[in-house]
């Protein structure tokens, strides 16, 4: 089947109980057992629950994977991922990481005695040097939040292979729609579910999706001892969500599509970024693993200043945290995604305090320009 059709047809789309259109929410802690002994494969709702099972294989399928386990969130899939590993043991992160992730590796697993460099990985030389006797991991972001710089999956994953550890990827903007990372060797693929996957604003949610079985009966044992799992009702909805991830992906990227060529050309923004744009580092390679730019733009405008104006003065794209909706989002990564990085190490990676990131939603691209021009205009004076 066509991509498009597996989105919908993913093999558990039906409730196997009662032939119902959709998965209901089983909303149930424990389950009856005939043996006491010899339990059946539902005995508790940490381990087992039929409607995040749903969910777990619809992703599993669309990103080509072996296992999937669905989490509370995506900091909590990322985490577990994260426990995976052993103090000492050493991981080579992309350096403009989620800001999330940074705070999680810098503080809660530093002090459990991870540790982690930070490397352009859009330079495979620099990944390669960076890794050590004790690396288990290379974790990648591509595009990465929120400047969408460009990796190379089939480099990072040959230096994987060479060195004899794993591959991990945020795959969170892509979705499995647009990119696919096992295809290229990658071992674990990471969603913040929240974003595109659910598509509504109206759940939190994480999935992790492992190459092999083997390690996915790892994660699998850790999302039942660690217990950060995703509940029946958000399952439900995320479930739902992606059903229509196909129409959605589709018609967001047109539009991300025009408002970041409109926006390349506006005076008083200072610099765009977006994977399809001519002369967007990793253009290419991008072009190479993924069927599209997605549905992510973002832009630097003349200060910090003139960019809190901006974002007060914007009418039709919610100004919040998150992004991914059916809704534009326009968030600010020095107080938002990136909060949890220190200053000095966000300007570094080139997150400055005029950069904004827009999540291009379904709105006609025609109307949100209208209204990102007109706040453009008061935010500088023109």
């Amino acid at each position: 089947m066509k991509l498009r059709t597996r989105v919908v047809h993913t093999g558990k789309e039906t409730d196997p109980f009662t032939g119902a259109a959709a998965v209901p929410v089983y909303q149930v802690s424990t389950y009856r057992q005939a043996d006491p002994v010899n339990l059946g494969k539902y005995e508790y709702g940490r381990g087992d629950n039929p409607t995040r099972e749903a969910v777990e294989h619809a992703v599993t399928v669309l990103e080509g994977g072996k296992i999937g386990a669905a989490f509370a969130s995506g900091m909590a899939a990322i985490s577990s991922v994260l426990m995976l590993f052993q103090p000492g043991d050493h991981l080579v992160v992309t350096e403009d990481v989620y800001g999330g992730t940074y705070r999680a590796l810098t503080t809660l697993f530093h002090q459990w005695g991870l540790e982690s460099t930070f490397v352009d990985m859009a330079d495979p030389g620099a990944v390669r040097a960076a890794v050590r006797p004790n690396t288990r991991a290379l974790y990648v972001e591509t595009p990465s939040n929120p400047i969408l710089k460009i990796t190379d999956l089939r480099s990072i994953s040959a230096i994987a292979k060479e060195a004899g550890i794993l591959s991990l990827i945020d795959n969170t903007f892509m979705t499995p729609y647009l990119q696919r990372p096992i295809e290229f060797g990658f071992d674990i693929v990471m969603h913040s579910a929240t974003k595109f996957l659910g598509g509504h604003s109206d759940l939190l949610a994480g999935v992790v999706v492992t190459a092999d079985e083997a390690l996915g009966n790892r994660v699998r044992f850790v999302q039942r001892a660690f217990g950060a799992i995703l509940g029946p009702q958000d399952a439900f909805l995320l479930h739902r969500g992606i059903k229509t991830l196909s129409a959605r992906m589709d018609a967001q990227q047109r539009s991300a599509v025009v408002v970041a060529g409109a926006l390349a050309s506006t005076p008083g923004i200072e610099k765009v970024y977006f994977p399809s744009l001519p002369g967007h580092p990793g253009r290419e390679v991008h072009a190479g693993q993924a069927d599209g730019p997605g549905a992510v733009v973002s832009f630097e405008l003349a200060d910090a200043d003139t960019a809190v104006r901006f974002m007060k003065g914007v009418k039709l794209p919610l100004v919040a945290v998150s992004l991914g909706g059916v809704e534009s989002i326009l968030s600010y990564p020095a107080t938002m995604s990136h909060a949890a990085m220190p200053r000095e190490e966000r300007l570094k990676r080139g997150i400055k305090d005029s950069l904004v990131r827009l999540s291009v939603g379904l709105e006609d691209p025609a109307d949100l320009l209208d209204d990102l021009s007109a706040s453009l205009k008061i935010a500088t004076g023109a």
